[in-house]
């Protein structure tokens, strides 16, 4: 008689550089087509974070985006709309090594086209600075005080001490703009650095870690610590995504926080996208989790009339009101940061005075 022992062998897993193709592979040819718009927003992050990281990239990988790369001019000129995208892709696989040089003439045609100067907000602004100094082009030579309008809009930590998705992400890219996605000291103060922790509160209390891992890499880039419970929980996050691969895949999917978690992964030192990968149609699902206590506590505080922003004394209040789980999440929040109850503050939004009915 034969004995035969059967071993649990993990799957031996790809080299980077071969994750790195296969996701490239997945976002260039298989999730989405042509000229849509969602095609350029998804491989612009996707390329900006293993640029940014500084990840190994094959030939094979760069090898899906000569297409794009070969007709690059003619999308510019016919979707000028989108020229942060289109300078975005092009740049940076140039930077990873794709060959070529076509990145000098179209950051000099989109700055003689004044591109910048249409912009609405001053983050587009930034953004569209900080693409084109990346050929030594300035197209907004003429604003001397953008970099301080940033810097003033980001240093007031009141605004991020209450739930604004649009404010909290401005916030990150912000930081991203201002030290060059790290590449240099972005020069913040100390109230920026409560604007992120604040922020971060927000997003651990709503369990988002989306926007969480982007504070994280923002604090980062600012030379600022990382709260280690924000960093561990993120850590198990991105080890429980799903990756689906097969025609039946939806691209209505979780891809963006996957993307964002593991640049955390990547900037934090660890290893990137470990997950199975293969270049073909691939959907990215977060693990099932539950809500945060975000609007349980919102809503526990909105209904209080008598409500105190003094968290020691709140604290018995609002624990008493919440589920058993979202005491948990709000135990771990109020330890994560010393500047819990000065957040709460802000979040409480008592009001020194009353309005007039």
């Amino acid at each position: 008689m034969t004995n035969v022992v059967r071993l649990d062998v993990p799957p031996r897993q790809l080299p980077q550089a071969d994750r790195n193709a296969a996701l490239m592979q997945s976002f260039a040819k298989h999730r989405r087509f042509g000229d849509d718009v969602f095609w350029l927003k998804e491989n612009a992050e996707l390329l900006n974070i293993l640029e940014c990281t500084g990840s190994t990239v094959s030939d094979q990988g760069l090898a899906c985006y000569q297409g794009f790369y070969d007709k690059v001019e003619k999308r510019l000129q016919f979707f000028p709309q989108y020229y942060r995208f289109l300078l975005s892709i092009c740049l940076d696989l140039e930077d990873l090594g794709m060959t070529g040089d076509k990145g000098y003439g179209l950051v000099n045609w989109v700055s003689q086209q004044g591109f910048a100067h249409a912009e609405l907000s001053d983050l587009q602004r930034m953004e569209a600075r900080r693409l084109m100094a990346r050929r030594g082009v300035d197209p907004l030579s003429d604003d001397l005080g953008l970099e301080d309008r940033m810097r003033a809009f980001i240093a007031r930590s009141a605004t991020f001490a209450m739930p604004n998705k649009k404010a909290a992400y401005e916030l990150t890219h912000a930081v991203f703009y201002l030290s060059e996605y790290g590449r240099k000291d972005p020069m913040l103060d100390a109230e920026t650095r409560t604007s992120l922790e604040f922020t971060g509160l927000l997003a651990f209390l709503e369990q988002n870690a989306d926007l969480l891992a982007e504070v994280c890499i923002a604090m980062q880039y600012g030379g600022f610590e990382v709260p280690n419970v924000w960093a561990r929980w993120l850590e198990r996050h991105t080890h429980l995504f799903e990756v689906e691969t097969g025609g039946q895949t939806t691209p209505q999917d979780d891809y963006h926080e996957f993307l964002v978690c593991n640049w955390l992964m990547a900037d934090s030192g660890q290893v990137a996208f470990s997950k199975p990968v293969a270049g073909e149609r691939m959907a990215f699902f977060r693990p099932d989790g539950g809500t945060g206590p975000l609007r349980e506590l919102s809503e526990c505080m909105f209904r209080m009339d008598d409500r105190s922003d003094d968290w020691e004394a709140m604290r018995p209040v609002v624990l008493d009101s919440l589920s058993e789980d979202a005491q948990a999440v709000l135990s771990w929040a109020e330890t994560s940061s010393d500047k819990f109850s000065a957040f709460f503050q802000g979040f409480a939004r008592t009001g020194a005075a009353e309005l007039a009915m």
